[in-house]
């Protein structure tokens, strides 16, 4: 798969950079630019047109070609699953470092710093990247207990790597869809389309197990939420996606608050 009709190359120092296709315009020619990494088409739309969506494996190869030399950083961009079971749809979640498996990936401080100016709400704290959705809430409260990681997705660190091997800086802020006490019902855990999900498919299994029906009635309710907290976060973070514009500039770490969901 390419970004937006492109591909790319790395440099001897592990920088990827763009070649133009079809006369359209490189990432390297675009100053300045910061690549969003997301899971889902819409959220890709809502964080603009550096975005990318992630697609398992195929992800690291994808990211790489976004990149180029003139790429400020990296920022995981999104909805997430919760795992701390204080946390309501809508919660913003500013990553302190990203867990996965036995890896440990440190975010960058001043990037985050500023995300958590411009996101009032937010809460910092570590967040986990899975292979799978954790679809029920004894899983989450115990890998919560395990890991320390408040919330989960399945796409920042793939950032975090490629970030690091570029020396590139690297940031994630999540906003909160399914709680942790939610029950994701199979349906919602079905295989996506290039980021969409597949509607043909989840009729077929709401048809197959009514039961679940009241569950995805839920799960579209926290998605509108966390949909609209997307939108506002947007807007509140800039085209630069909240990235410090001066290197000299100072910002406070802001302290740990009590969930307040984006309404």
């Amino acid at each position: 798969m390419r970004v937006n009709g492109q591909s790319g190359d790395c440099d001897r120092d592990g920088v990827y950079t763009m070649r133009r296709i079809a006369g359209r315009p490189t990432a390297v020619e675009t100053r300045r630019s910061v690549i969003a990494l997301t899971g889902l088409s819409f959220e890709a739309r809502i964080a603009g047109p550096h975005a990318v969506i992630s697609e398992g494996l195929q992800t690291p190869a994808i990211l790489k070609a976004a990149v180029g030399q003139d790429s400020r950083g990296i920022l995981s961009f999104g909805v997430c699953g919760g795992l701390a079971p204080d946390l309501q749809p809508g919660q913003w979640i500013v990553a302190s470092s990203i867990l996965f498996r036995d890896e440990f990936h440190d975010t960058d401080r001043r990037w985050s710093q500023s995300l958590l100016q411009l996101l009032p709400s937010a809460r910092y704290a570590p967040i986990a990247s899975v292979e799978y959705p954790l679809p029920h809430g004894e899983q989450r409260a115990l890998f919560y207990a395990s890991t320390g990681a408040v919330v989960s997705d399945m796409e920042s660190h793939f950032g975090a790597r490629l970030a690091a091997a570029c020396r590139l800086p690297f940031a994630a802020c999540r906003v909160v869809l399914n709680p942790a006490h939610r029950v994701l019902p199979p349906a919602a855990l079905l295989k996506l389309k290039q980021g969409s999900p597949d509607l043909r498919a989840i009729l077929r299994s709401a048809i197959a197990e009514p039961r679940q029906v009241r569950h995805l009635i839920r799960l579209a309710l926290d998605a509108s939420i966390a949909t609209a907290c997307l939108r506002q976060a947007k807007l509140l973070l800039g085209p630069n996606l909240g990235f410090p514009e001066s290197q000299d500039e100072s910002v406070a770490i802001v302290p740990l608050r009590s969930p307040v969901a984006c309404r």
